[in-house]
Order: structure tokens, then C-alpha cells, then sequence
């Protein structure tokens, strides 16, 4: 019984880790051939995925609720797809404020953000694909670590761009405009760090 639950939750967990490159992704796609035109589009292509991604964890918790015997503790459960998710729900908001705040052309900088979103994304489905051995896998450890390595690049790059904002003669809406979007795009940095760092916290408890 606990290896077909075993199956089923880790599998879980990178189906949900794939949402987020496809989110990931998306956002990159957008960001390097931006057009303010379709913009809506790739908004609604954008929720389809997020949507997705709720319904695959809501599916994980449905059947959570009703088994006895689970290969980690319950809560350990629930805690990875609200994780998981709220990093698909990160990337989602930076095409939203892109619209609310109605941008009109992207900055190249900041196209370095989405590349190591892509990347951190990528390497999460990695490190799910891991998780299932999690007793005995020798690779996990380096993994999260490496995504923790890409987080720091990121925040260097994120203190960097933003200085530089304050620095040219833009006018007072677009460093603000510009300052809010790299803060959301931070945010899914962030998100894609804590994720790990919970998943390492929860190895630990399991041992």
C-alpha cells in the first residue's frame, strides 16, 4: 500500500513542478517577443495553467483526505503543493501587473530574470524526480543547493537592475512601475527557494 502511495504523491508533486516551467516558460516566451496586443492572450493561456495546477492539488488532497497510510506525513503533503503552487501563482502575477500597469516594452535586464526563473523551474522538476528517493538519494542535497546557488545570482541581479533603474533619467511612473515589476519577479525566485528549502526540512523529518 505505502509504495503505490509512493507513486502516486511524488508523481504528484513533479506534475505539479512541470506546471510550474510550463508557467515559467510562458513567461519567458512573453517577455522576449513582448507585444502589449497579445498580452490578454498569454494572460488567459497563462490562468489555464495556473487553473490546471490548482485542480492537480486539489485532486493530490482529495485523496489524501480519504487514505490511512501515506509514504510522508500529511502535512508534509499539503505544505509541498501549497509551495509548488504558489510559485505558478508568483509567475502568473508578473503578467498580470505587466497589464495592470499597462507596460508598453520590456527591458532587456529584466529578461535575465525570467531566463533563471526557466532554469530554477527546470531544475525543481529535477529534484522532484529525486524526491522519491529521497532516503537514499545522493544528487538531492546538490540539487537544492544549486537552486539556492541560482537564488543568490538572482538577487544580486535584482540589486543590480534595480540601483540602475534609480540611477538613469527614466521619470518618477516608470522607476516605480519598473521597481514593482522586479519585485514581483522576486517574488518567484523566492517562492521557487522556499519550496526547496521546505522540501529539505521535510527529508529531514522522514528520515
Amino acid at each position: 500500500m505505502a509504495k503505490k502511495n509512493n507513486f502516486y504523491y511524488f508523481d504528484g508533486f513533479i506534475k505539479l513542478t512541470e506546471y510550474c516551467y510550463s508557467a515559467a516558460k510562458l513567461l519567458d516566451d512573453t517577455l522576449k517577443n513582448f507585444n502589449k496586443d497579445t498580452l490578454q492572450k498569454n494572460m488567459k493561456s497563462m490562468h489555464d495553467i495556473g487553473q490546471t495546477a490548482d485542480k492537480k492539488g486539489h485532486e493530490i488532497i482529495k485523496r489524501l483526505a480519504k487514505e490511512f497510510i501515506t509514504p510522508i506525513e500529511r502535512e508534509d503533503i499539503l505544505l509541498l503543493i501549497h509551495k509548488i503552487n504558489d510559485i505558478t501563482d508568483s509567475i502568473e502575477d508578473v503578467l498580470i501587473h505587466l497589464y495592470m500597469y499597462n507596460v508598453r516594452i520590456i527591458k532587456k535586464d529584466v529578461l535575465k530574470f525570467s531566463e533563471l526563473i526557466l532554469i530554477i523551474c527546470k531544475e525543481l522538476i529535477v529534484i522532484f524526480k529525486e524526491f522519491k528517493n529521497f532516503k537514499k538519494s545522493r544528487e538531492i542535497h546538490n540539487r537544492i543547493i544549486k537552486v539556492n546557488i541560482l537564488k543568490e545570482e538572482a538577487d544580486e541581479l535584482y540589486i543590480e537592475i534595480v540601483r540602475k533603474l534609480h540611477l538613469t533619467p527614466l521619470n518618477a511612473t516608470d522607476i516605480m512601475t519598473w521597481t514593482f515589476i522586479c519585485n514581483f519577479l522576486k517574488k518567484c525566485w523566492d517562492a521557487c527557494e522556499e519550496t526547496v528549502n521546505s522540501m529539505e526540512s521535510v527529508i529531514i523529518k522522514n528520515l
